[in-house]
């Protein structure tokens, strides 16, 4: 499963919490592994941050917007398997300062996602 248009992004300020949809971590299965940038990291909106691994796949994690990592859920590396019970509350990924808040009105909103997803099943 390619998670190009699986990750979220909750927006708070100039500063935007990403993660992986719970429909992502449910079609990955029980996950295992959870690779993060480090805190300075910069990225542009498309670019692989991160990857998630499951009994199943590997994956990369793609960045919805540009900028810069701020802070990553560390508790993710002792417990990876909070994507699966908690994919878009306590299992976020990264929080990253964006350099272009304008980016955000690019991506699918929810109804717009659910309809991608549904045409994915």
């Amino acid at each position: 499963m390619s998670l190009v248009a699986h990750e979220y992004i909750q927006v708070e300020g100039n500063v935007g919490v990403c993660g992986i949809t719970d429909f992502a971590q449910s079609a990955l299965g029980d996950i295992v592994f959870v690779d993060l940038p480090a805190v300075g990291d910069e990225f542009e909106a498309g670019d692989s941050f991160g990857s998630v691994e499951s009994v199943k796949a590997a994956s990369d994690v793609y960045a919805p917007v540009s900028g810069t990592i701020i802070e990553i859920n560390e508790s993710l590396e002792d417990s990876p398997e909070l994507v699966n019970s908690s994919a878009e509350d306590d299992a976020w990924f990264v929080k990253i300062e964006m350099s272009d808040t304008s980016e955000v009105n690019e991506l699918m909103d929810e109804t717009a996602y659910e309809e991608h997803c549904e045409n994915e099943a």
